[in-house]
């Protein structure tokens, strides 16, 4: 489970705030995903300066042993460990990054910052791919509508209480299994061809508020 609130003052000011839309250099605030002991499939939507996955790791020492993200030339995990006196395996993060972190106890893991300058595009290759659902696409409301508009057979998302995989497939009539989706929610998707996405720029109504 995650929220996207913003500002961060207006928690201590108001109880409920309302969807508005804003330009990416007006907003700051933060998504927070719910971490279990164990895999837990986040992504890095805020701007925080993270370079490489031990910036993630050191801001949650002790917390998160080890961090991975989908190759997709590979078809495989890629894995940075933390060894204690370093970071072994160490790989690049930005904007957008979808990352498997492994949790030594159950943590609230936090994107926090300013949104990126642009939101992230993410080019997809025959097979699995990560990605995450941009911040300003809350009119993918099921995994469905985000496996149509990708030419996806198949969507994923980690479920961190079962340690598994949920998966939604397409069925040609119908998606079996398919399940919500959330702005900034890490996703694995199954496409036949190589493509960019997203290809359009959509701007619509999200879990946004703004601070000027």
């Amino acid at each position: 489970m995650k929220r996207f609130i913003l500002p961060l003052m207006l928690l201590l000011l108001v109880g409920s705030l309302f969807a508005v839309e804003s330009a990416p250099s007006e907003v700051v605030g933060y998504v927070k995903y719910d971490c279990v002991t164990g895999l837990n499939f986040v992504a890095l939507p805020m701007d925080q300066g993270y370079i490489m996955a031990s910036d993630l790791g050191t801001a949650y020492s002790g917390l998160i042993d080890q961090i991975s993200y989908w190759d997709a030339s590979l078809q495989d995990w890629t894995t940075a460990s933390d060894l204690g006196f370093m970071w072994d395996g160490d790989f690049e993060v930005g904007n957008g990054s979808p990352v498997m972190i492994s949790c030594v106890s159950d943590v609230d893991v936090y994107s926090i910052g300013e949104l990126f300058a642009s939101l992230p595009v993410y080019s997809l290759q025959p097979g699995l791919n990560a990605v995450m659902v941009p911040l300003n696409r809350s009119d993918l409301a099921m995994a469905g509508d985000l496996g149509l508009e990708m030419g996806a057979d198949q969507v994923s998302t980690w479920d961190p209480a079962l340690q598994d995989w949920a998966t939604a497939s397409d069925l040609g009539f119908m998606w079996d299994g398919d399940f919500e989706l959330s702005i900034g929610m890490a996703i694995l998707t199954s496409v036949y061809d190589s493509s960019t996405w997203p290809t359009r720029n959509v701007r619509v109504k999200s879990n946004l508020s703004t601070s000027k």
